[in-house]
C-alpha cells in the first residue's frame, strides 16, 4: 500500500463509483469551501497502482498559524478493513502534521446500527459498532451529537424495485389523504431557475425567523446551483396555488353538493348523509371566504406556498432544505413536493429517497418530534450514522479545545 496525493480527476473517478459517496464529499463542495478561505487536498491509498481508499481534505487556518482539517463524509474506503484504516490514519496524521494541522475531523457516511421505522434497533441487522471501536482505538475522539457539523440521524425510504403505486399504497393513510387534497386543490410543484432563487430564499428567511434557526444567504444557494445544476444534481422547487382557479373549483364543488343535498328526501335514513353534506358545504364556504381574503390582501391571483431544495446524486435523492409561509401551511404543499420527488426518483432509477435530518434518538420522543412524524408518514426507516470524530494531530488540539470551551 502506498499513501500519496492524488489529482482531483482521480478522486472524482473514485468518488463516482464508491458506495459511500454523497454530495458533501463531492469535489464541488471544495469549491464552495474555498470561497470561505478553505484549502483543498486530495489524498489516497494505492495498491498495485489502483486507488483503494481516498478522501478530500479541507483545511482552514485557526489559531497561531495552525490548521483545522476536515474530511466531509470521509473517508471513501472499506471501514471494516482494519489494516487499511490503520495505515490510512497513520499516514494522514503525518501528512496533516506536515501541513501544520492540529486536528482532523471526519463524519463518515456509515450506518451505525440498523433501525426500523420507529427508531428501534433491528435484531440481526447491520451493525458497525466494530468500526466505531476501531476508530477509538486508533485515537479518534467521538464528538458529542449536539456539536456535530452534519446530520447524524436521517429518515429514508427505499425505492429500488418498487413501483409508484406500491409506494403510494404503503404510505400512512393520513399522508395519502393529504397528498390527494393538495392535488385536488390544484397546487403545482414548479422547479425554479437560477434567477428565481430569491423566491426560495424568501421562504427560508420567513421559516427561519419563525422557528429560530439560522438560514444561509442567497449566495450559498446560488453557488450550490452553479456547482451542481449542470449535472442535474440539484433542484429547487416552489409550490404555487392559482387562487382564482381554486375558488372556481370550490364553487363548482359547492354547487354539486348543494344539488345532491336538495335531491335527498326528508326520510330519516337520509339524516346522516344530509348532516355530512351540510358540514362539507360549510367547510367549502369557509375556504372560499379565506381564499378571497388572500386575493384581496395580497393583490395576487397566484400565491407561493412553500419551497424545497433537493440533491440528486445516485443512489439517493436527498431532501436538504425547505420552508413554508406560515399563513399557507394549511395547504400542506410540502407533502406534494415529497411525493413528486419520490416519483421522480423511481422514474429515474434512484435507489433511495432520503428525507435527511431528524432529531437524534427518535424512539425517545425528543424535541422536534414533529419533523420525524411528517417524514414517517411516507413510510421508510430511521438511519443512524456512526457520528463525527476528531483525530488530534498535535498537542495544540487540547489547547484549542480548552479555548473553545471557554468561549462557549
Amino acid at each position: 500500500m502506498k499513501f500519496q496525493e492524488i489529482t482531483e480527476k482521480e478522486y472524482q473517478k473514485f468518488w463516482d463509483n464508491h458506495p459511500l459517496k454523497t454530495f458533501l464529499s463531492a469535489p464541488e463542495i471544495s469549491k464552495l469551501r474555498e470561497k470561505s478561505g478553505w484549502i483543498t487536498y486530495f489524498v489516497g491509498v494505492k495498491e498495485n497502482k489502483k486507488i483503494i481508499a481516498a478522501t478530500m481534505l479541507l483545511a482552514h487556518k485557526r489559531h497561531f498559524g495552525k490548521y483545522e482539517f476536515y474530511s466531509p463524509r470521509g473517508y471513501l474506503m472499506d471501514f471494516k478493513n482494519k489494516e487499511l484504516l490503520t495505515f490510512f490514519t497513520s499516514e494522514l496524521k503525518q501528512y496533516i502534521k506536515d501541513k501544520k494541522g492540529y486536528v482532523l475531523r471526519i463524519d463518515p457516511y456509515v450506518i451505525y446500527k440498523q433501525r426500523d421505522i420507529d427508531g428501534n434497533i433491528v435484531e440481526g441487522g447491520e451493525d458497525n459498532s466494530d468500526v466505531v471501536e476501531n476508530l477509538l482505538k486508533l485515537g479518534y475522539r467521538k464528538i458529542a451529537e449536539e456539536n456535530m457539523e452534519q446530520v447524524g440521524w436521517m429518515f429514508s425510504l427505499d425505492l429500488e424495485g418498487k413501483t409508484i403505486d406500491q409506494i403510494y399504497k404503503e404510505m400512512k393513510p393520513n399522508t395519502r389523504n393529504t397528498i390527494r387534497k393538495a392535488e385536488k386543490f390544484g397546487i403545482t410543484v414548479n422547479e425554479i431557475a437560477y434567477d428565481e432563487l430569491d423566491k426560495f430564499q424568501s421562504i427560508m428567511e420567513e421559516t427561519g425567523a419563525r422557528k429560530g434557526f439560522h438560514v444561509r444567504k442567497l449566495l450559498y444557494f446560488q453557488e450550490m446551483y452553479k456547482l451542481f445544476h449542470d449535472k442535474n444534481e440539484i433542484k429547487y422547487f416552489i409550490t404555487e396555488l392559482d387562487l382564482k382557479a381554486y375558488i372556481e373549483r370550490l364553487t363548482k364543488e359547492k354547487k354539486e353538493k348543494e344539488e345532491k343535498l336538495s335531491s335527498l328526501s326528508d326520510a330519516k335514513y337520509n339524516e346522516g348523509q344530509k348532516k355530512n353534506l351540510n358540514n362539507e358545504i360549510t367547510s367549502i364556504e369557509k375556504r372560499i371566504t379565506e381564499s378571497n381574503k388572500i386575493r384581496k390582501d395580497t393583490g395576487k391571483d397566484v400565491i407561493t406556498l412553500s419551497g424545497s431544495m433537493f440533491m440528486l446524486i445516485q443512489p439517493e435523492v436527498i431532501y436538504l432544505s425547505s420552508g413554508n409561509y406560515e399563513e399557507y401551511m394549511n395547504f400542506n404543499s410540502q407533502y406534494l413536493i415529497q411525493w413528486e420527488l419520490i416519483k421522480y426518483g423511481i422514474e429515474n432509477g434512484f435507489k433511495k429517497h432520503n428525507f435527511y435530518g431528524i432529531p437524534a434518538h427518535i424512539n425517545e420522543h425528543p424535541k422536534d418530534y414533529g419533523i420525524y412524524e411528517f417524514k414517517r408518514g411516507f413510510n421508510g426507516y430511521v438511519e443512524e450514522l456512526i457520528g463525527e470524530f476528531a483525530l488530534p494531530i498535535t498537542w495544540h488540539y487540547k489547547l484549542f479545545d480548552i479555548i473553545h470551551k471557554i468561549k462557549k
